[in-house]
């Protein structure tokens, strides 16, 4: 987009063919939400769906409701619908607990179907999550978590390595992985391979199934906007459903849950990978978010998530130009996720003085902004208006007014 004036963004914005979905979301006036890499915004359908599931499903059915509106079969159908954003299949996808649950779930179930091995190697500055859960999985059965730059993955995968733990969209720099690449490297030394999909899905083009990948996980609150601490996912491959062993072998991964038999017996195929009740009430709000993603062509969305990216940072180095910015993701769409970060020494200022001009952002540690475009709710005058508060913030110095200095708990 060589044109870089509000005008143009606002003409591209009419030609958008996905200005309809934004109109399936509640965006308070006034506000640029750059952050539904962090929190998916509120669809506007969710409300009433989850009336419904309380006053009606709940309150009117009570018990009766588990198989009158087939709440125990929510994992699976979620599932089925997440599926085709991952490219899997309905029966290799299953939505339950927490991505740190599902994460060690798939590392110790990998660590056993590899018994001689003891190395769990991930990147190092993954997520926290990722390794933290990958530290402990390892304290229990006696292996070691060892991590690399991301530039040496592939040649520190040797044939001690049991599993290969990456998030595909790293959380900051926005650097997408080679899943199939990777996946073919570590399957060459006897690996197997956990991608973690929550910067991915919904917003980049994914093929679990094209890469033939073996484990997943991601989560539900970012952009497939299932609302905050909504129910994650996991994906296990068919090939290895039958081989692979949850660690946590609660009774809804059971053969037969209401037999109420004393011994466990896993459940076939993706079940056994389920443990505690679903969360019906949080299970219902993903299903609303999974609406927003009807009749679009994702293909076309993901284009448009990455033109998002390019805009933001062609606006950047043209009015931003010498305010201190250095944009610390990949240039290349192709290699980047849906949002783009810019280390900055004041970064943490500066992010809290946009929030208190309505355009919201997040800061991660030590010096990054933040800057995400989901791509059914924003816009190209979105990322004008945005990187125009920014040049001005710093431009004026607005940003060093002691209340943008004093840190929250979450940033």
């Amino acid at each position: 987009m060589s044109d870089l004036s509000l005008a143009a963004a606002q003409a591209r914005d009419a030609a958008d063919p996905f200005a309809f979905a934004r109109d399936r979301f509640t965006l308070p006036d006034g506000v640029i939400y750059l952050d539904g890499n962090s929190l998916g915004a509120l669809p506007l359908a969710t409300s009433a769906a989850m009336a419904d599931v309380i006053a009606g499903q709940w309150g009117e059915g009570l018990v009766t409701s588990w198989n009158r509106h087939d709440w125990i079969g929510l994992p699976q159908r979620l599932g089925a619908r997440i599926a085709p954003l991952i490219g899997a299949a309905p029966d290799e996808v299953i939505v339950t607990d927490t991505t740190s649950t599902n994460l060690f779930k798939l590392i110790a179930a990998a660590l056993a179907a590899r018994p001689h091995r003891q190395v769990i190697l991930s990147e190092a500055g993954n997520f926290p999550t990722d390794l933290y859960i990958a530290q402990g999985a390892a304290a229990m059965r006696g292996a070691q978590l060892k991590t690399a730059a991301g530039a040496e993955i592939l040649s520190s995968l040797d044939d001690h390595v049991a599993v290969l733990l990456l998030t595909h969209v790293h959380y900051k720099t926005g650097s997408v992985h080679d899943m199939a690449a990777i996946t073919a490297a570590a399957h060459a030394v006897g690996a197997l391979v956990i991608w973690d999909l929550s910067h991915s899905t919904g917003a980049v083009p994914v093929d679990l199934n094209g890469c033939n990948a073996d484990l997943a996980v991601g989560c539900g609150y970012k952009y497939l906007n299932g609302g905050p601490g909504a129910p994650a996912f996991l994906y296990v491959a068919r090939r290895l459903q039958n081989e692979l062993h949850s660690p946590l072998s609660g009774w809804m991964g059971h053969a037969a849950p209401f037999a109420f038999e004393d011994g466990y017996r896993p459940a076939p195929g993706i079940d056994r990978f389920l443990s505690g009740t679903p969360s019906v009430l949080a299970m219902a709000a993903l299903d609303a978010g999974l609406d927003t993603f009807d009749g679009v062509d994702t293909t076309a969305l993901f284009a448009k998530g990455r033109a998002l990216g390019d805009y933001c940072i062609a606006l950047m180095d043209a009015r931003c130009a010498g305010q201190g910015f250095a944009l610390i993701s990949p240039r290349n769409g192709d290699a980047r996720g849906s949002h783009v970060s810019f280390a900055h020494l004041n970064a943490w200022p500066i992010c809290q003085a946009l929030i208190a001009r309505g355009v919201i952002g997040d800061f991660r540690a030590p010096d990054a902004l933040r800057l995400g475009f989901a791509p059914l709710y924003t816009g190209f005058a979105d990322v004008w208006h945005a990187v125009e508060a920014i040049r001005d913030i710093v431009d004026s110095g607005a940003w060093d007014a002691p209340a943008y200095h004093a840190h929250s708990v979450v940033t």
